[in-house]
């Protein structure tokens, strides 16, 4: 397949990182892991390889900006910015649990343009570009068929660091558990979204997420014939409030329906 120099280079950097990102899971007795604050952890692994994904990135293009998890941001306001997570499911990573994930995109302005999501572990790798479609170790993926939202299996992930909204979220969980075949919590918004671009999951719904978690795997989602959405129904606006309802346009819909059901959509 023919993929711009911007998605070859991100993608060589991606399995870079990933190489990195397995050496020290497999090495996790010496891992370094301080709170960030109550319920979000940061290891030395985090930082190198955020590190690892920054050389090669901006070696290959000093003039964009950066909006990383660890390191923040960097250079300004540029029309073009990177938009990292090192290692979305750090919980996962530090307990050993092999469920995580690396997540880069790069967005023109308000707009995502190129996006990555890579399971190292599983050596798989989502890509999507721009008008290009979506695919997974360069197969082309597409969201789930599933018509009826009563067979369909979402994903979701739960407000651990906005517990206020707890009973909220919960009625919505309530909602889509009644009327849907299952749920599936797994600890890594980037793969929930990459697993719903590759029709693994036939939904996804997570409140109160970063940028970082959502770029990559937004632009997976739309690539692959998803709807992408807050939980009011704007497809504008999700990246700044982290709410998400990703699904194909019929679960989509259902899914809207019960969030409203239960008030979450009145969440900002």
């Amino acid at each position: 397949m023919n993929l711009s120099p911007i998605t070859n280079i991100l993608i060589r950097t991606m399995r870079s990182a990933g190489t990195k990102a397995l050496r020290h899971f497999d090495q996790r007795h010496k891992l370094k892991v301080h709170a960030k604050r109550d319920n979000d952890l940061v290891s030395n692994a985090d930082i190198d390889v955020e590190r690892e994904l920054l050389y090669h990135l901006q070696r290959s293009f000093p003039d964009y900006g950066v909006l990383a998890e660890e390191s923040g941001l960097q250079g300004g306001d540029q029309e073009w910015r990177w938009i990292i997570d090192p290692i979305d499911g750090t919980t996962n990573f530090i307990r050993g649990i092999p469920h995580f994930a690396i997540s880069v995109a790069l967005a023109q302005g308000d707009q995502i343009v190129v996006g990555a999501v890579f399971n190292p572990v599983l050596d798989e790798l989502f890509h999507a570009e721009k008008g290009g479609g979506a695919f997974l170790n360069n197969q082309r993926i597409r969201v789930s068929s599933e018509p009826k939202f009563k067979s369909a299996l979402l994903a979701t992930g739960f407000p651990h660091r906005r517990k206020e909204h707890l009973d909220t979220y919960l009625g919505s969980f309530r909602e889509m558990f009644s009327g849907c075949a299952g749920i599936r919590r797994a600890g890594s918004a980037a793969l929930d979204l990459a697993y719903t671009a590759a029709g693994r999951y036939d939904g996804f719904w997570e409140m109160k997420l970063s940028p970082w978690d959502v770029a990559a795997g937004s632009l997976l989602i739309q690539e692959a014939g998803g709807w992408i959405t807050d939980f009011k129904g704007d497809k504008s606006s999700y990246l700044a409030s982290g709410n998400i309802v990703a699904a194909p346009p019929a679960i989509h819909d259902r899914m809207m329906r019960e969030i409203k059901s239960s008030g979450l959509d009145q969440i900002t």
